[in-house]
């Protein structure tokens, strides 16, 4: 007898709306709150002597994460995070027109029943905590930039008040002493921790990356789960090639899936941008793949890639950049080969 019993659950900011098919027979839905007490309750009335219990919930950030740490920890009870993207199709697949609370949490249920089941490894405390700083400060970045864009704007236009210039001015100068604020505690954060300060070191000696581009890398990478391999590194950035071609007449350009963590992508655009501009390798890999004909961008999204195989290679090996194991460097002193033309060869 099948000793495993399903369970998903839908979270919100204030409630968890949990469907429970327990026994072969689906339980009406039940309604906890979404606090440190509602997610005790919700262990309790999943967990049950003899039986686990499969859970599943969708990657809603904040709001669901408090609770996947307290299911994980409860015995019996087996826990997974689905990418949102695949329970939208899942639900598609299943003809489902209406989107309510109700139908997500028998939806989930079902995902949890019927697809391939992979189990949610937590990362660490200090992981999440770095993460969660790196994240808060590329939006404080980005919230500066948009200031600044304004004040050039607001500098532009004499009709405008003084009073409006200054106050940007004083918003630029408060989300900068709170960006260096986080950017010194998370350089204290990572060197109170051996491994993601071995980490920093390794990832400050690639050329492209510095202080500003090694927290957000080290802290997206933390997340990943340590069993993961780089092909897998690739797909969780959504950096992977997605083909659409149908029979003889459907062939679209091969472009990047996208699905994956976006804030890992980011981290990676700006270091291969600096990347094919100061690094020898890397701008003779850039170099070579416009040679083929690839465009621009998809000649810098293939950095992007090769730096995560080479960060994936150098945390497993414990050392620092190699250029010539990413892509060596033609000698100069060689004959090019003649079938080359003057544009290759350079």
């Amino acid at each position: 007898m099948d000793k495993t019993d399903h369970s998903g659950i839908e979270i919100s900011s204030e409630q968890l709306l949990v469907a429970l098919r327990r026994d072969a027979q689906t339980l009406p839905l039940k309604s906890f709150p979404n606090t440190p007490p509602g997610h005790r309750a919700v262990a309790a009335y999943l967990a049950r002597k003899g039986r686990v219990v499969r859970v599943c919930m969708e990657s809603t950030g904040v709001y669901g994460l408090d609770l996947a740490l307290r299911l994980h920890r409860q015995a019996g009870v087996e826990v997974m995070v689905a990418n949102p993207r695949a329970v939208r199709h899942f639900a598609q697949a299943r003809m489902q027109r209406s989107k309510t609370d109700p139908l997500d949490a028998r939806m989930l249920l079902e995902f949890a029943a019927r697809m391939e089941f992979q189990p949610w490894q937590p990362p660490s405390r200090t992981a999440l905590h770095l993460c969660a700083m790196a994240r808060r400060l590329a939006a404080i970045t980005e919230l500066c930039v948009a200031e600044k864009n304004r004040l050039h704007a607001a500098r532009s236009a004499q009709a405008l008040p003084a009073v409006i210039r200054q106050d940007l001015e004083r918003s630029i100068a408060f989300h900068q002493r709170a960006a260096a604020r986080l950017t010194r505690q998370a350089l204290k954060l990572i060197e109170a921790d051996p491994v993601l300060r071995q980490r920093f070191e390794e990832l400050d000696s690639i050329p492209g990356i510095a202080q500003t581009s090694a927290i957000p890398l080290l802290a997206e990478l933390g997340m990943l789960s340590p069993d993961m391999d780089a092909r897998q590194w690739v797909a969780s950035a959504g950096l992977d090639p997605r083909e659409y071609s149908s029979g003889r007449s459907v062939h679209k350009k091969v472009r990047i899936s996208k699905t994956g963590n976006r804030h890992l992508r980011r981290a990676l655009y700006m270091p291969a941008l600096v990347a094919v501009q100061h690094d020898p390798h890397l701008r003779a890999f850039y170099q070579h793949l416009l040679a083929r004909g690839k465009a621009k961008m998809q000649a810098l999204v293939a950095v992007m890639r090769k730096l995560l195989h080479a960060i994936f290679g150098m945390f497993k090996h414990n050392q620092t950049f190699d250029g010539n194991k990413v892509y060596p460097v033609p000698d100069p002193s060689c004959q090019p080969h003649p079938t080359f033309s003057t544009s290759e060869a350079a």
